[in-house]
């Protein structure tokens, strides 16, 4: 299966009314992946794309150079359903070259600067890197703020999308951003990372001890059950380097060695 194949079922469940029902932008691309998944050895992992990848501030949708992904109106459809291979490679290419147009600096910049000491970056001509999501859709409102069982369905239902690019992919480390990407990578990879509290990464607080850091690490070859056909270390870091609160620069510092180190060793 290709990642155009992939990428032509996850423009069909658009069609799905479910998908809205549970908060997803019907009219917005699914984002398979920000940065070319198929030269990218290492991959951040998020939750699922940002609503401010399709929209402003005031809630309009992108457009002209402001345009991340595209969406209905861009490709000059009414429905998904009408999408043709022409519109598949448009909406590919948007993925592959995200790094090239306006991506959300504000957001990856953060990141980048994590796994910039395995001298790889999502920015660049030859850029080895990439950003994959648990969910594929952008929603109308942050992941938080989606109720509980709107999270539980979508990743049921569209948890499958992070296995079928890994297993197209020659992605070798995972990186998974936060305690929240953590659970729930977890549950659908019916896994349970190694759990590690890192003194160095402690947040410091003026009324408590601090908040513990914890390191996450393991190794997958199955996500919701799909074999991969090979394994996949994992490092995953508990603190949401762009949300956390109190993220110093010491801290984001000793995660980007922990992570140039580890990675490392699984390049040797």
């Amino acid at each position: 299966m290709s990642v155009l194949d992939i990428l032509s079922t996850m423009v069909s469940r658009l069609e799905d009314p479910t998908l809205s029902e549970l908060g997803v932008i019907p009219w917005a691309a699914p984002v398979i992946s920000f940065g070319n998944l198929s030269q990218s050895k290492i991959a951040t992992l998020g939750l699922n794309p940002s609503n401010r990848e399709f929209v402003d501030l005031s809630g309009n949708e992108l457009d002209g150079q402001d345009r991340r992904f595209h969406t209905l109106r861009s490709l000059g459809l009414n429905t998904w359903s009408e999408a043709t291979h022409e519109h598949l490679h448009r909406i590919l290419d948007s993925c592959n070259n995200y790094f090239y147009g306006n991506p959300y600096d504000g957001w990856f910049r953060a990141l980048d600067r994590l796994i910039i000491g395995t001298s790889v970056s999502y920015y660049g001509l030859f850029s080895e890197a990439c950003h994959l999501d648990l969910v594929p859709y952008a929603t109308a409102c942050k992941w938080g703020e989606l109720t509980s069982a709107q999270k539980v369905r979508l990743l049921s239902s569209e948890g499958d999308a992070l296995g079928l690019l890994l297993r197209e992919s020659s992605i070798e480390v995972l990186v998974l951003n936060g305690q929240s990407v953590i659970e729930n990578f977890q549950m659908i990879a019916s896994c349970a990372l190694k759990r590690m509290a890192v003194p160095d990464w402690t947040l410091p607080r003026r009324a408590s001890s601090g908040v513990t850091g914890y390191a996450y690490t393991g190794k997958i070859c199955k996500i919701s059950g799909m074999d991969l056909g090979r394994e996949i270390s994992i490092l995953g870091y508990s603190h949401n380097i762009q949300s956390s609160f109190g993220v110093t620069t010491q801290v984001k510092t000793a995660i980007q060695q922990w992570i140039t180190n580890s990675t490392n060793e699984v390049f040797c």
